[in-house]
């Protein structure tokens, strides 16, 4: 006789070796993993190796955590986006006074965005995490201190660093400074490498 499901299971396909994968893509360990995702380790090890099946809320919870989607997690084939990014294209997100525009397709290896960094919103944010930057200024002046050391960058100015030296970026002088970012934190949700203090949310309106 089949074994039952858990309650609230529906029936998906194995989806153990894309979760593994996952997880080590955004460079999380099992128990990291789970203290995120409210999972014991015991129970996401199992899920990571098929002796349980996770239910779709799981699948939820799990990919959000992972910056991913479901349909990832299930290993469905997404259609084929343009490589053109259109000039006010994605949907635009403030946090903390700043302002992140797309630059390039969701779901890729590296994230690609433009970013506006306000003069009067400055924060004391250090950020450190396992990927790599670069970051182009287009107008303004940019502060950025890398690990013990502390540059100004101005238009036509880049930076390419590994993101695990604690970095911090900030406005200088009275106007604000416009960049381009690219980071390596594979699918990574913008909550999580939004570069001010503050959960990003949706804005409508333009910079």
């Amino acid at each position: 006789m089949a074994n039952s499901s858990p309650e609230g299971a529906e029936a998906v396909p194995s989806v153990a070796p894309q979760l593994r994968e996952r997880r080590r893509a955004v460079g999380l360990t099992l128990e990291a993993a789970a203290a995120r995702t409210g999972l014991s380790p015991a129970h996401l090890s199992r899920l990571e190796t098929g002796q349980r099946q996770p239910s779709l809320p799981v699948l939820l919870t799990l990919s959000r955590s992972y910056g991913t989607t479901v349909s990832d997690l299930l290993g469905e084939t997404p259609p084929a986006a343009s490589p053109v990014v259109r000039a006010g294209a994605g949907e635009t997100a403030r946090a903390g006074g700043w302002t992140y525009r797309p630059a390039g397709n969701p779901g890729r290896a590296m994230q690609a965005l433009r970013v506006r960094v306000p003069s009067d919103t400055q924060n004391n944010l250090v950020r450190v995490h396992p990927g790599e930057e670069w970051l182009h200024v287009l107008t303004g002046r940019l502060a950025l201190d890398l690990g013990e050391s502390s540059y100004v960058l101005e238009p036509g100015d880049s930076a390419h660093f590994d993101s695990m030296t604690a970095h911090r970026i900030s406005a200088v002088g009275s106007a604000p400074a416009e960049l381009l970012f690219v980071h390596t934190l594979l699918r990574s949700p913008a909550s999580e490498m939004c570069l001010g203090d503050a959960r990003p949310v949706p804005d409508e309106r333009r910079p």
